[in-house]
């Protein structure tokens, strides 16, 4: 080391939290009580309550975090809830957010499974036709509301427009994971700035977790993806089978909840646990709850044909098809931090956004407005909910009640 070298820098500790597990609870809470549409639509939730009402990060510090969970397996809401929660109120806080987020949808589904039949009947079918028409008008807030933030100028409205041609084009996760990539490429030959810094590059923050814990769950994480076969072949159980079939069927999903639901398909339909009317009566369901589609594994877990089924199935269920992302998010989230935080990594990260952008626009035609809006009635339901968001500046909740009762009287006439 020279006389005028700098010396070494310890590795910076961890971000302290900034707020309470309690408060963390309850805005989760609030989300998972009334986060319909999928999680394309809760990232709309997350924005308009985290970012705009509560400004626990800016617009760019959430798109950089959307973009990171869109490259990661797993349920890409419920890990950058996750992360949101593990940001405002360390460990404590990251539990508070994916309990309140999760369980109202479990609850409602265990609830379904064990004999409830919810929404059925014609006023039930119209408030399931609403809470999907809602969802189409909080995609297209939030794409607005995002586009205006992070695509500011014509290179980046450019690159979201090619990331939404090619999801929609070729489709897939590979397609959305892709689009990310050759955007931030893009971003780093055309030296994009980050939206909204006036071309300087962002503060460095410190990661929410250390290096050691990341590393830690990235070990867990494989040691249960490689060790839960082996344990089921040297000492087999109902138990340990479901908890290999839903860790690894969370594991490999890529592009969200729906993906999920062919790899549960194949594990618990043609596994024998269970008939194909069951699962799709279950999955039918999972589309009239609000939070995750994960959830979609309690049902699943509760109605298995052997135990443990019932509650404790159901609780087993959750946990593994849940765990394989959180732990891959905590894992990679210290070493994000540090990427991020560089110059290079900036103009990356202003590309990726700006992808992040047109593949949310992408979804708001496939499968959103697609699987939703199919009479001159619905589209004016939609619209009318979009105003209310936009113009009227009302909460989610309102839209969804207005859709909601909207949808039933569409339904009546």
């Amino acid at each position: 080391m020279t006389r005028n070298s700098p010396a070494p820098q310890p590795a910076a500790p961890a971000m302290p939290p900034r707020g309470s597990a309690g408060e963390v609870f309850g805005a989760f809470l609030k989300l998972g009580l009334t986060s319909f549409g999928g999680p394309i639509a809760h990232l709309g939730y997350f924005r308009d309550e985290l970012v705009l009402r509560r400004k626990w990060l800016d617009e760019a510090a959430y798109a950089d975090l959307v973009a990171l969970c869109q490259f990661l397996p797993g349920p890409a809401s419920s890990q950058v809830g996750f992360a949101l929660g593990l940001r405002r109120a360390g460990p404590l806080g990251a539990l508070a957010a994916w309990t309140a987020f999760t369980l109202p949808s479990a609850l409602l589904l265990v609830a379904f499974a064990l004999g409830a039949p919810l929404f059925s009947g014609p006023v039930g079918q119209g408030l399931v036709t609403g809470l999907k028409l809602v969802a189409v008008a909080i995609v297209a807030h939030a794409v607005l509301g995002m586009a205006r933030a992070l695509c500011p100028d014509r290179e980046r409205a450019t690159l979201a427009l090619a990331a939404a041609a090619l999801v929609l084009l070729i489709g897939g996760a590979l397609a959305q994971v892709g689009a990310i990539a050759l955007a931030a490429l893009a971003g780093v030959t055309l030296r994009l700035p980050a939206a909204g810094s006036g071309g300087l590059p962002a503060p460095a923050s410190r990661a929410p977790v250390s290096r050691r814990i990341g590393l830690a769950c990235l070990t867990l994480f494989v040691l249960l993806l490689v060790g839960l076969p082996l344990a089921q072949l040297v000492a087999p159980s109902q138990a340990l089978a479901v908890v290999d079939a839903f860790y690894r069927a969370g594991a490999l999903v890529f592009g969200g909840g729906h993906v999920v639901l062919p790899l549960l398909e194949a594990e618990v339909v043609r596994g024998g646990w269970m008939s194909a009317e069951s699962f799709l009566a279950g999955y039918g369901a999972a589309q009239a709850v609000p939070g995750p589609l994960f959830t979609f594994a309690a049902y699943l877990g509760t109605v298995l044909a052997l135990p443990p089924n019932g509650i404790a199935g159901a609780g087993l269920a959750l946990i593994a098809v849940f765990l394989p992302g959180l732990l891959l998010l905590v894992g990679v989230l210290p070493f994000w931090e540090a990427f991020r935080a560089r110059t290079g990594a900036r103009a990356a990260m202003a590309g990726a956004n700006a992808a992040v952008v047109g593949i949310l626009g992408a979804a708001l035609y496939d499968p959103v407005f697609t699987n939703a809006v199919a009479t001159p009635a619905q589209f004016t339901l939609t619209l009318a909910c979009f105003v209310l968001l936009t113009a009227w500046k009302a909460p989610p909740w309102v839209a969804v009640l207005v859709a909601g009762l909207g949808g039933m009287a569409i339904a009546a006439s």
